[in-house]
């Protein structure tokens, strides 16, 4: 059912932000990468 495409979208939008912060780190803090 609709609970199964709200865990994906879930999950989906956890890993595009946790890949959004990490691009953010990596912009302004370029000597840690």
């Amino acid at each position: 059912m609709s609970g199964t495409g709200l865990i994906a979208n879930v999950i989906a939008g956890v890993i595009a932000l946790a890949l959004i912060v990490y691009l953010f780190i990596a912009l302004i803090r370029p000597e840690k990468f």
